[in-house]
């Protein structure tokens, strides 16, 4: 657990230093717009866009790494919502004329903070199945409050509206991981969210995503 805190804490600093990154920089559009002023994005929109795409191929490919280690079903069903989760923000980056830079191999990404995040969270969750299911328990987590903080920064009401369906697969997918948990006589400690959120979340019934079409 001890190590499993140290990569939390990891995580949680990488993702909030880029948020900083992001929203400390000009929110001019210069660079990023189509011709069609419909399309314009900020620059801290743009990078937080990108960010969280190759964010979202962190989860899935992590949860595709544990289905094959231990072969819990919750790992295949969610690292398939986090393709979907990948499609909708690639929607996003083609509409903005963005240049999409994710890798196609999995377990590679560009953003050397995540590459080096993905491998810890990788061998921590070779430990059980238990250190499997936290590991997916933290990305959520954080999900949860990375999604949080973009969706209150932006006035981009296409990316709010698609940030909030990824938050309501994530708040999903906590309670999902949660429950495995507790089927598996683990009590899992919320280590990002407030205790009150964190109770709201698991109490609360699964949610339905909408359409930002």
């Amino acid at each position: 657990m001890k190590t499993l805190s140290k990569t939390a804490l990891l995580l949680l600093t990488i993702l909030s230093l880029n948020f900083i990154t992001s929203c400390s920089k000009d929110d001019s559009t210069d660079d990023v717009n189509e011709p069609n002023t419909e399309a314009a994005i900020s620059t801290a929109d743009a990078d937080g866009l990108i960010f969280m795409r190759e964010e979202e191929k962190l989860a899935r490919d992590a949860y595709l790494y544990m289905y094959q280690e231990w072969g819990q079903q919750i790992f295949n069903n969610i690292s398939g919502s986090e393709q979907n989760h990948m499609d909708l923000l690639l929607k996003r980056v083609e509409q903005y004329n963005l240049t999409d830079n994710v890798s196609q191999d999995t377990g590679v990404f560009n953003n050397t903070d995540l590459q080096l995040l993905y491998n810890q969270l990788i061998a921590q969750g070779k430990d059980s199945l238990v250190a499997g299911l936290i590991v997916g328990a933290t990305i959520e987590e954080v999900d949860i409050v990375d999604l949080e903080k973009y969706i209150a920064a932006t006035s981009n009401e296409d990316l709010k509206c698609t940030y909030d369906v990824l938050l309501i697969g994530s708040r999903n997918h906590l309670r999902g991981f949660v429950k495995n948990m507790n089927n598996n006589n683990y009590s899992y400690t919320p280590q990002f969210l407030s205790q009150t959120d964190y109770d709201a979340i698991i109490n609360g019934s699964h949610e339905s995503a909408h359409s930002c079409d």
